[in-house]
C-alpha cells in the first residue's frame, strides 16, 4: 500500500490580519476604558490609560465622549466612534461578500478613489461646521458624519486590505 502524504501550505495574510487586529482594538479599546479606569483592579487602569493616551491623539475631541461608567468617558468623541462602526460594518460586509459587488469603491480606480475621498470629509466638514459656529456638539448629529466618513473609508480600503493577495 503506497502512502499518500498530503503538504498543505498556510497562508497568511498579515496585512488583513493587522487590520483586523487593530480594528478589534478600536471597537473594543474606547468603549472599555472607563470600566477598566472604574475598576481599580491592580493593572486594569493602567490599561485604560495608555487606551485614553491612544485616544486623545487620534480623537480631536476626546473630552466629549459618552460617559459610560461615570466620571469616566469613552476614550475617544462619537464622531471617532462612528467612523469606527462603518468600518467595522464595511469588515463584516466584505467577510459575508468577499469583495464581490458594485459598492466597493477600490474596483473603479482613481474614481473610486476619488469618490471615497468626498465621502471621508464628511468628518472634518463637520468638525469644521462645529468650529465656526454653525451647530454645538451633539452626539446625534456628530455620530452620522463619522459613520458616512467610516463607510467611504471601508468601502474603498477593506478590499486593499483583505484581498490583496487573491488569486483572480
Amino acid at each position: 500500500m503506497q502512502r499518500v502524504v498530503l503538504s498543505r501550505e498556510l497562508q497568511v495574510n498579515w496585512v488583513s490580519f493587522l487590520a483586523d487586529f487593530l480594528l478589534v482594538g478600536m471597537v473594543f479599546g474606547p468603549p472599555i476604558a472607563p470600566f477598566l479606569a472604574a475598576s481599580g483592579v491592580f493593572l486594569l487602569p493602567g490599561i485604560a490609560d495608555i487606551i485614553y493616551f491612544m485616544g486623545n491623539h487620534v480623537c480631536p475631541q476626546p473630552t466629549m465622549g459618552l460617559e459610560l461608567a461615570p466620571p469616566f468617558i469613552m476614550a475617544v468623541c462619537m464622531r471617532c466612534y462612528g467612523t469606527v462602526t462603518g468600518l467595522l460594518i464595511t469588515r463584516l460586509l466584505y467577510a459575508v461578500t468577499g469583495g464581490k459587488g458594485f459598492y466597493w469603491l477600490h474596483q473603479y480606480g482613481w474614481s473610486g478613489a476619488a469618490l471615497a475621498s468626498v465621502l471621508m470629509m464628511a468628518y472634518p466638514l463637520e468638525l469644521a461646521a462645529q468650529i465656526f459656529g454653525v451647530w454645538d456638539f451633539n452626539n446625534y448629529i456628530v455620530t452620522p458624519f463619522g459613520l458616512i466618513t467610516g463607510l467611504a473609508w471601508g468601502l474603498f480600503a477593506m478590499p486593499l486590505y483583505h484581498g490583496w493577495n487573491d488569486k483572480k
